[in-house]
Parts: structure tokens; sequence; C-alpha cells
């Protein structure tokens, strides 16, 4: 009888190190047309902004010309941009709102 020999696999016993995603800011950009209340009710909408932080988010945008509505995972920006921006044809106004890369001070 021969004896055979059993080679245990190498089993992983710390957690590998993940790097958190790259976070994208999506951005919305005042324009002359566009109603400050249709632009409330995106930031609620599409954004999860209580009625206070939607309004002082557009009064940003109204006077510094644009304005960062949230910061998420590239696909989710990317969504929420085509959302926003598909809602604004949809109603005929001209609202833009684009998304970028965030670059996180804190890494």
């Amino acid at each position: 009888m021969t004896s055979k020999t059993i080679i245990a696999p190498d089993i992983q016993t710390e957690k590998p190190a993940l790097k958190k995603p790259p976070m994208y800011k999506v951005i919305m950009f005042d324009d002359e047309y566009t109603p400050m209340d249709f632009v409330v009710a995106l930031l609620v909408r599409y954004f999860q902004h209580d009625e206070q932080s939607a309004t002082n988010i557009m009064l940003h945008i109204h006077h510094h010309g644009m304005g960062i509505c949230g910061i998420y995972p590239k696909d989710i920006a990317e969504s929420k941009v085509a959302q926003v921006e598909a809602c604004c044809r949809q109603q005929e106004y001209p609202l833009r709102c684009s998304f970028e890369q965030h670059l996180d001070e804190e890494s």
C-alpha cells in the first residue's frame, strides 16, 4: 500500500488591503431659466437632500454658478447625472449637470 501525501491549500489568514473606489462629485450648473423650486425638487428627489439642505445647495449654485449635489462612486454619479438631465429635458429646462473625480484630501 502506497501512502499519498495531501497538500493543503494556503489559507489566507489576513484580510487583504482593499482600496476605496474613486469617488466622483456630481455638479449642477446655474442657468437663467430653470426655476429655483425645480432645482430644489431635483436635489430632494435624486440626491435625497431634505428641503433645507436642498435650498442651501440651490442658493449656492445660484450665487456661485455651480455647486456639488453629492459625492458617489463613478457609476452612481453617472446615473444621477443622466437622471437629472433626462428630467430637465422632459420639463424643457436647460439645466446642466456633470460629474468629475473627487480628490479626497484626507488620503
